[in-house]
């Protein structure tokens, strides 16, 4: 399969290629950013050309006749500051539809038509924000349309330690559950498919990249309508579908294939929707490896204008993923490993909502009403004995299900700009668990070496879950001086304290100061509290008791300063400080760990006993500089120095799983001629620490459990090698008279580097599979006869992505 793209790609390469039709064409709306009425009269401007356009009555643009390319666009109107948008893509197949917020400034006219802004002001969060558009996402090396994987690279992000191959966002030193995502203002729970239940990381992403016009993940000073976050909040704006006629593109690549159509339904509504089908499988099954991954994915986003102050959206995302085994032709300890260590997969989520904008006087309010829900089915068995209950260790049907309502009013009056609101959940989630911790084991004569101790439950809890909030914002000083106080607190009706509105208290101030046109000094402190995760709440012991209603909101102090410089127009240099206390994190009575220093593996974390006596902390400093596209290039570089450490019941600070400390990342983008585009990404971090095994457990436990049990005693004592990768991406843009034809190759880890995760435990084996012991006698339960070995875990393989993408 892989043999045939390459060639059909080559191929294409050597077909004459038309003369470039100028058929590009960029359509939008330009609204005020604060009451979001439509601005007319405002001047769309592509720079090195004569093309523009004036909005209407209606705030809306349309510039045709573009050369295919890239561009930057400035819109301006006076009594506001101009903006500028980079590196946005004009193509002969699709229409580009953008949607254009322009800031009000209390400036001199003089001056509000000569300054430009490709970094727009953010006067809510005006720290620890980073934004990318849909171009960066599409073209960034490595990411594969991916944008979970894309946002690795940001200052602060980092990933699984030793791997590539998850998506596990984590923000200066947070695990993967202290972050939130939101689809136009929906939160979506799961953004990634093989979600890891209580985490929602996993190694491929859900979103379609063409639904989105650009992402912003603020690591601090989080606006007070958002909760449940201690370390980011991740927001997707998505575009409008196109409003002239239908269009289309279709995505096939050596992994997977897409489809994505948009377009009017009528002439107040448009809609986008996609279906992708992967078929990692099939690859896998070519190279022999056992593990058989399988998914779909579908997204939709509908608009209606119900009039001039009313806009109603409805949008969906979902995933069905399944994850299974089969034999290996040519079988390896290795391989044998992975069938016995991990768990089958079989799940389904969603998503779907529907938000209201309506306009008031001096602003507008909000009405987000949504449903989401996730199924989760996990099973093994002993020595992969698939289907044999008498060897099952392992089995979980679980469901969340939420349903959410929030209405907030945002408005702007007399240099004062307030928001208000209220949130309201209704939950509910069920578990059917079997879990053996570790079977007894006895040895030739009987006698118990150790204990069996087996979780088994069926549990259903639901609950309410219920907020406000509200926040101001003052300029003062002649604009050079930004204040915004916020303040937000949740309940429940499941934990102990959940009605107790100072346990979840949330407040935050954060602040700017201009001390020129090219310098801002920006700080913040605030509180940020988030409830348990569901599967901690819903775990049941023995007597079938919810043992865990004790638990408390976590809660995250943090402080945060910085330095904004803006040299020029379209670079951004930046560097910040920051300092993150944690407090009530929930730790395993089992093993005295934090759950801090789980998420990163297939399943699920949290079926257990916790207790709120955990703390943390995450501090140091970020460097962050951006180049937008000036002459065809761009160019980001981060550079992260932080330490991540948390206690379990001991109030003992150890290194968590994330304190890889030094995180770097390099981006470059060249737009050659002739539609070619070349992008390199390097990445580098410092070793994540990790819990050696229990070497006497381990031989015990192995053949039951079919992986080794790791030394608690010793949690994160070893640490592995750096972790650094090069990536590749090359792109070739044709254009017809009325559609495109975009060949990429995309290459990870195109450097060979040898990137190193924690060792495998197994027991040797014969070439007939059976195992080897020290007897030459069938092997017993306990191991004893066993020969124990350690399987290097090394990475040296270049991922190689080919694929077309077809606009029309």
């Amino acid at each position: 399969m892989f043999s045939g793209i390459l060639r059909s790609w080559i191929l294409l390469l050597l077909l004459p290629v038309q003369l470039m039709a100028q058929n590009g064409v960029f359509v939008g709306t330009v609204k005020d950013k604060e009451t979001q009425e439509a601005i007319v009269g405002a001047i769309v401007a592509l720079e090195g050309t004569a093309l523009g356009a004036q909005t209407d009555t209606g705030g809306m643009f349309r510039i045709t006749g573009i050369t295919p390319g890239s561009y930057n666009i400035t819109v301006q109107y006076v009594g506001y500051r101009t903006v500028r948008l980079s590196n946005i893509q004009a193509s002969n197949g699709n229409a580009n539809t953008l949607a254009i917020e322009l800031e009000r400034a209390s400036s001199e006219l003089k001056e509000v038509v000569v300054k430009t802004y490709t970094y727009g002001k953010r006067i809510e969060t005006p720290l620890s924000v980073q934004s990318l558009t849909a171009e960066e996402i599409k073209s960034n090396p490595g990411g594969n349309y991916d944008i979970s994987r894309v946002i690795q690279a940001l200052p602060g992000v980092g990933g699984t330690g030793g791997s590539a191959a998850r998506n596990d966002l984590i923000i200066r030193g947070g695990a993967p559950n202290e972050n939130v995502y939101y689809l136009d203002g929906i939160e979506v729970p799961q953004i990634n498919h093989f979600s890891t239940q209580g985490a929602s990381g996993g190694p491929q992403g859900i979103l379609n990249v063409s639904f989105i016009q650009d992402v912003s993940l603020s690591t601090s000073s989080f606006a007070a309508r958002y909760d449940n976050a201690l370390s980011s909040v991740l927001q997707f704006r998505q575009k409008e579908g196109n409003p002239e006629k239908l269009q289309s593109n279709l995505r096939l690549s050596s992994t997977e294939f897409a489809a994505t159509f948009e377009g009017p339904i009528s002439k107040k509504t448009t809609f986008l929707a996609s279906a992708r089908r992967s078929y990692l499988q099939y690859f896998f099954s070519l190279i022999d490896l056992p593990i058989r991954p399988d998914y779909w994915d579908f997204q939709y986003k509908v608009t209606h204008k119900i009039n001039d102050k009313t806009t109603i959206n409805a949008i969906g995302l979902g995933a069905i993923d399944q994850f299974s085994f089969a034999a290996p032709k040519n079988s390896d300890l290795e391989k044998e490993y992975i069938i016995r260590s991990l768990p089958t997969i079989n799940q389904w989520n969603y998503t779907v909502g529907f938000t209201l904008r309506h306009l008031v006087k001096n602003g507008y309010y909000n009405v987000a009403l949504s449903r989401n829900m996730f199924n989760n089915q996990l099973d093994k068995f002993e020595e992969a004995s698939f289907g044999d209950e008498s060897k099952r260790t392992f089995r979980s049907r679980s469901q969340e299900i939420e349903n959410k309502l929030r209405f907030d009013v945002n408005k702007s009056v007399n240099g004062w700009k307030y928001s208000y609101g209220i949130s309201g959940q209704y939950v509910k989630y069920n578990n059917d668990l079997y879990s053996v911790i570790r079977k007894q084991v006895t040895d030739t004569a009987g006698n118990v070496l150790q204990p069996g101790l087996t979780i088994s439950y069926l549990s259903a809890i639901d609950f309410w879950k219920y907020g406000v909030f509200g926040s101001v914002t003052r300029r003062l000083l002649h604009d050079r001086l930004t204040m915004t106080l916020g303040v937000r607190t949740d309940m429940n009706s499941f934990t102990t304290d959940g009605n107790d509105p100072v346990s979840a208290f949330s407040p935050r101030l954060s602040a700017s100061y201009a001390l020129s046109d090219k310098v801002n000094l920006n700080a913040s402190v605030g509180r940020y509290a988030k409830v348990p995760i569901y599967t901690v709440l819903g775990f049941r012991d023995s007597t079938g008791s919810l043992v865990n209603k004790d638990n408390k909101y976590i809660s995250c102090l943090h402080y945060v300063a910085g330095v904004e410089y803006l040299p020029a127009r379209s670079l951004r240099i930046t560097a910040e400080g920051f300092y993150k206390q944690y407090a009530n994190y929930p730790v395993s009575a089992l093993y005295n760990i934090s759950l801090a220093n789980q998420g990163a593996d297939f399943g699920a974390i949290g079926n257990e006993r916790t207790n709120s006596n955990g703390e943390g902390r995450a501090y140091g400093f970020e460097l962050f500089a951006q180049q937008k596209l000036v002459k065809n290039m761009f160019i980001t570089a981060s550079y992260t120095l932080f330490w991540s450490e948390f206690t379990g019941s001991n109030n003992i600070y150890i290194p968590s799983s994330w304190d890889a400390r030094h995180l770097v990342s390099l981006i470059a983008g060249y737009k050659l001629r002739r539609g070619w585009e070349l992008g390199v990404k390097y990445r580098l971090s410092g070793g994540a620490p990790y819990t050696p095994y229990d070497l006497v457990a381990s031989r015990i436990n192995y053949l039951s459990l079919g992986q080794p049990v790791s030394d608690y005693t010793r949690i994160n004592q070893e640490r592995l090698p750096w972790f650094n990768q090069l990536d590749l991406r090359i792109d070739k843009k044709i254009n017809f008279r009325k559609s495109t034809l975009d060949l990429f190759l995309d290459f990870q880890n195109i450097g060979f580097a040898k990137n190193v995760s924690k060792d495998y435990y197994t027991f040797k084996r014969n070439p007939d599979n059976s195992y080897i012991t020290t007897d030459g006698q069938p092997v017993q339960q306990d191991g004893s006869n066993a020969i124990p070995v350690l399987i290097p875990n090394i990475n040296q393989t270049v991922i190689p992505a080919i694929g077309i993408v077809f606009e029309f």
